[in-house]
This record gives C-alpha cells, structure tokens and sequence, in this order.
C-alpha cells in the first residue's frame, strides 16, 4: 500500500509540474491528493518495516550489555512504544471521527477525510501487535524482506 501510494505522488508530481510548465494547467487539487497520499504512505509502511526490523538502530551501548540487561532494556523499549501506538490509534481514531462527525473534507477537491486518520489508526494498531510479537519471540523479525 505504501509503495503504490509512493507511486501515484510520484506519477501525480510529475504530470502536474510537467502541465504547469509546458501548458500552464496545473493539475486542480494534486496538492490534496499528495498530502493524503503522504500521509497513507507513511503509516502504511510503519507495520511492515518493523515486522522485517527494517528500522535504522544505534546499537552502541545496547551492545555493551550482558544478555539480562539486552532482553530487559528490549523488551522495556517494546512494551513503552507499543503504548505509545496503542494511545496514538486511539487519538487518530477519535480524530477520524471527529472528522467524520463534521463532515470535514479537503481544501480543493472537497473530498471527506475521515477515513485518512481511521486507516493510520489501525496502522497504529497493527505495530501494537507487531511489538507484542516482537517481545514474544525475541530475536525473530515477522517477516521476511
């Protein structure tokens, strides 16, 4: 999902600053449909590159550890930023339907919004799984890249 959203702001990007400059017809509410795009792009790749432990560490001191102190500081980190999404799905969720409750859409294409923040909740939700899984079967990723 993220890939294909990445693609379409590409193609989007492309054929607008393309129509701008050789027609002078921009592309009417390629900016909305960006910023949606951006923000789908960005949670839905959050599951997947932490279900591969594909995100950037700084192992330096975690190293320095004995065993103990790894699985201890490990699991405290996993526990704290399964919190951290768990809390975060619950206030985009809220969020989505305050949205949805005030029928609010985008600036130019006026399309409705609410489902933007609904879909970057579960995204949330899907980590807070993810890091239980993590905690579960330490040493392990998900998935496969």
């Amino acid at each position: 999902m993220a890939g294909v959203c990445l693609l379409i702001m590409t193609a989007l990007t492309c054929a607008d600053v393309f129509l701008r400059t050789a027609f002078k017809m921009p592309i009417k509410g390629a900016v909305d449909l960006i910023g949606i795009l951006c923000a789908l792009a960005t949670a839905c790749a959050l599951p997947y590159t932490t279900a591969i432990k594909g995100h950037v560490a700084v192992e330096y001191f975690f190293l320095k550890l004995g065993r103990r102190g790894r699985i201890a500081v490990d699991t405290i980190i996993r526990l704290a930023l399964a919190a951290f999404f768990l809390v975060l799905g619950i206030y985009l969720a809220r969020y989505g339907q305050d949205l949805y409750t005030t029928k609010q859409v985008s600036l130019t294409l006026q399309l409705p919004i609410f489902w933007v923040p609904w879909v970057m909740a579960v995204c949330c939700w899907v980590m807070v799984a993810i890091k239980f899984y993590h905690i579960a079967h330490p040493g392990q990723s998900l998935l496969k890249p």
